[in-house]
């Protein structure tokens, strides 16, 4: 019972655990499994979620979310511009890193508010802003990172490749924030009380954090650092820290790469490109995730144009269609676990709308 009942509230890590001891019996652990971990990615995340946790420690977001509202004023205005800022800052902080900041602060706003009962929208449409919001730079979307160096693509060319999908899907969230209704917002008239020093800190390991996404800093280094900074001034934020969200990305990282020794998977997808590379790529992403996919399939073809345009639109669709999705849901699960069923229900819809409305565009465009 005790196992079950842990199932249940860690069902993403419990998933991915599974996943990765699935494709253990045909790819037995050996000195490869090592070369799977993205270690950055494990270091840029601890960061980032034990920094927000102090920074939530610190009454920032109830100073936000303050000033938010008396800002903005109604839940439609404001959750738009926590869905704008959250696709403005996927485009220079990475999808994950976007929606590991803003998607607490969305919470706090509406819990404070009483409008808990648009958190569930606000959550989807933040999510799918990050991911393809991100598409736009080489940075934004981690699939991007790896398509752009692998091909050697010109940024120009990139941006050109990209900018028709990103507008559509632009246009497509903030006309989905219309669902917000225009009720009037109002918080707790009370005075939050910020520690100037402390929250300086914070900012900078944040943009430590920030560097480390960008490799402008070391990954070892900076994790160094914030833990070192956090164990002297909030033990908290690292006790705290969503280590089943960690959990959850090695053991996905595991599932990936063991995927990719299969030699059955490789000619599979050889024989499935043929078909249509950008429509292959996207449906591809609902099963093993846009990173993986982008790094199996980028063996296949020298399309990196369709193979760009459908990794990134392929983000949307199933909870592990992006590795951002799983962050969503862990969000929204770690507040209220007992409406994860209606929080599925609702990200698979408004993501496959999305990815069916952005793959019949794009095939009339290419």
């Amino acid at each position: 019972m005790r196992i079950l009942s842990w199932c249940r509230s860690n069902a993403m890590l419990a998933a991915a655990v599974l996943a990765a001891g699935v494709t253990a019996f045909f790819v037995p652990p050996d000195g490869e499994y090592l070369g799977y971990f993205d270690m950055k990615t494990l270091c840029c995340l601890f960061c980032v979620l034990a920094v927000v946790g102090a920074l939530r420690d610190m009454n920032i977001f109830a100073a936000l979310s303050q000033r938010l509202v008396r800002s903005f004023g109604s839940v439609r205005s404001v959750c738009t511009a926590l869905v704008i800022i959250t696709m403005a800052a996927s485009m220079l902080l990475t999808n994950d890193t976007a929606l590991l900041t803003f998607l607490p602060l969305g919470w706090f706003v509406l819990d404070c508010t009483g409008q808990r009962k648009h958190v569930p929208l606000l959550f989807v449409l933040q999510n799918c802003g990050a991911n393809l919001s991100g598409m736009i730079t080489p940075f934004g979307n981690p699939q991007n990172l790896y398509l752009y160096s692998y091909y050697g693509i010109g940024t120009g060319d990139f941006v050109s490749i990209m900018l028709p999908p990103f507008l559509i899907s632009t246009a497509l969230i903030l006309a989905g924030c219309l669902l917000f209704p225009k009720t009037k917002l109002s918080v707790p008239d009370t005075t939050v009380r910020i520690e100037p020093l402390r929250t300086a800190v914070y900012a900078a390991l944040f943009c430590l954090a920030v560097a480390m996404v960008l490799r402008a800093v070391p990954y070892a280094i900076g994790a160094a650092v914030t833990l070192a900074v956090l164990l002297v001034l909030d033990r908290r934020a690292i006790v705290g820290l969503d280590w089943g969200l960690l959990g959850t990305f090695a053991a996905f990282f595991v599932f990936s790469g063991n995927l990719a020794r299969i030699e059955a998977v490789h000619t599979l997808f050889a024989s499935l490109l043929s078909h249509g590379v950008m429509a292959v790529s996207a449906l591809t992403s609902q099963l093993i995730s846009n990173v993986p996919a982008a790094i199996l399939l980028s063996r296949f073809t020298e399309d990196y144009a369709s193979l760009l345009v459908g990794v990134n639109i392929g983000g949307t669709g199933t909870l592990i269609a992006s590795l951002a999705g799983l962050i969503t849901f862990r969000e929204y699960t770690r507040h209220e676990p007992e409406k994860a069923g209606r929080f599925f229900a609702l990200f698979s819809a408004v993501g496959f709308a999305l990815l069916a409305l952005l793959l019949g565009a794009m095939s009339l465009i290419r």
